[in-house]
């Protein structure tokens, strides 16, 4: 069974975050991945949920690949295949892999997906697509998921909650720092997501995924029920 959505494992210490931010170049960098490694809930969330039903994983939009470097560190060692639009972001996680097995990163969009059944991650991807993207990328995501694996995703919610108002302001200087390229293109509706989920027959759950931060995140978990032991 997986677990229930903000259930625990133990997490990787400041030494292992610090040993994996050593892998990085540059001071900003190293210092982004401690940051993220150690603060940002999804990383324990997403380990959790991949420890309770090892398989393959496809992580669309994987930046400089902190999942995979934050699996490794729990002991969760899995197939793992990164996708990133961004050249940068990919040439620093593969130059950051050494010693990682059975990791790939790849530069490519996120539509058309590989052939792939385990699985599917999508961590802050979403918003920054168009709203039709976002529905085709869904359909594609959700093809993929093997009997007893899940797709995660978090993303900002649209609503009307001071968070997401503050979320707004925030991705204008995500923006123009240019870490992300393009900006945000549509914020989902949870029912927008919730849908396609619940019509392809996944059992979804969603978690608040704000963290020490004022922004309007949210972690949803829709896995696809394993199949029957043969009797």
């Amino acid at each position: 069974m997986s677990p229930a959505l903000g259930e625990k494992i133990a997490i990787p210490s400041p030494e292992s975050t610090d040993k994996i931010s050593s892998c990085f170049n540059g001071d900003w960098l190293r210092g982004y991945v401690r940051g993220k490694l150690r603060n940002d809930p999804v990383y324990a969330e997403s380990a959790a949920i991949i420890a309770a039903f090892p398989a393959p994983i496809l992580d669309i939009g994987c930046g400089p690949g902190l999942l995979a470097h934050y699996l490794n560190a729990c002991g969760i060692q899995v197939p793992y295949h990164g996708l990133d639009t961004d050249r940068r972001k990919i040439d620093s996680a593969r130059a950051a892999a050494t010693g990682l097995e059975n990791v790939c990163f790849e530069q490519a969009d996120c539509l058309p997906l590989p052939a792939w059944q385990g699985h599917v991650m999508m961590i802050d991807v979403l918003h920054y697509l168009d709203a039709g993207k976002q529905a085709l990328l869904l359909h594609a995501a959700i093809s993929r998921i093997a009997p007893g694996a899940s797709l995660t995703i978090r993303t900002v919610i649209r609503d009307r909650s001071w968070r997401f108002h503050v979320t707004r302001v925030e991705e204008t200087f995500i923006r123009s720092s240019r870490w992300i390229q393009g900006g945000v293109k549509h914020y989902p509706r949870i029912d927008e997501l919730m849908r396609p989920l619940e019509d392809a027959g996944l059992a979804a759950e969603t978690l608040p995924m704000f963290g020490y931060t004022p922004f309007n995140s949210y972690l949803l978990v829709a896995r696809r029920e394993p199949v029957p032991a043969a009797t």
